[in-house]
């Protein structure tokens, strides 16, 4: 999309004509084209402003029909393929391309991101039981008496482990050292109690 010419240049163009030159004269002289000249002299005298029109708006897509449908097929699939989409829509009598469907979402403000994972179990009602139980019976308890809280934290340290990154002139390798095969490594269990650590071992 061309950027609309500034309110200067606007002016001076209807100054050019109201001074009894031609529009063609005009364009010459801006460097501009002739229908700039013309349909701004037009809309000054229709309108009595030299301001561009507004730019943008909304446009049309023949996706706009199947919008309640896009919407559900998220909500029931949110990792569904865009191709995937094209294809069902294609059986829906809409043929668009994938690219098409994914400008779409994006004008409707939906985006593309990395899923979180969660446990398909929680939809059983057992498990939903479970843990409607613990955010109303139990996390109460326990931020009413933390001291009688003990986490088991296990934790680690190898010999192996070092930075995986670091610097060098361009176009050469980065050499490090670290020991070659039987790496050792120190294990550490406690319990994590709000006062600090116990039980260690």
């Amino acid at each position: 999309m061309t950027k609309s010419y500034s309110m200067d240049l606007r002016q001076r163009v209807a100054r050019f004509v109201e001074a009894g030159r031609s529009c063609h004269a005009a364009a010459r002289h801006f460097e501009v084209s002739v229908a700039f000249v013309v349909q701004l002299m037009a809309a000054y005298q229709t309108t009595g402003s030299l301001a561009p029109k507004p730019e943008g708006g909304w446009r049309y897509s023949k996706l706009d029909p199947h919008g309640a449908f896009l919407a559900r097929r998220i909500d029931e699939k949110g990792d569904i393929s865009m191709p995937q989409l094209a294809a069902e829509l294609a059986l829906l009598g809409t043929r668009v391309t994938p690219a098409a469907i994914s400008r779409w979402f994006i004008r409707h403000g939906y985006s593309f991101k990395k899923k979180t994972l969660r446990a398909s179990e929680q939809e059983r009602s057992d498990v939903r039981q479970a843990r409607e139980h613990w955010r109303t019976k139990r996390q109460p308890r326990m931020q009413q008496e933390p001291h009688r809280l003990v986490f088991l934290d296990e934790t680690h340290t190898s010999t192996k482990m070092t930075r995986l990154r670091g610097r060098c002139p361009k176009g050469q390798r980065l050499y490090a050292r670290a020991p070659f095969g039987h790496w050792l490594t120190q294990t550490f269990v406690a319990g994590l109690r709000c006062h600090g650590l116990t039980a260690p071992g």
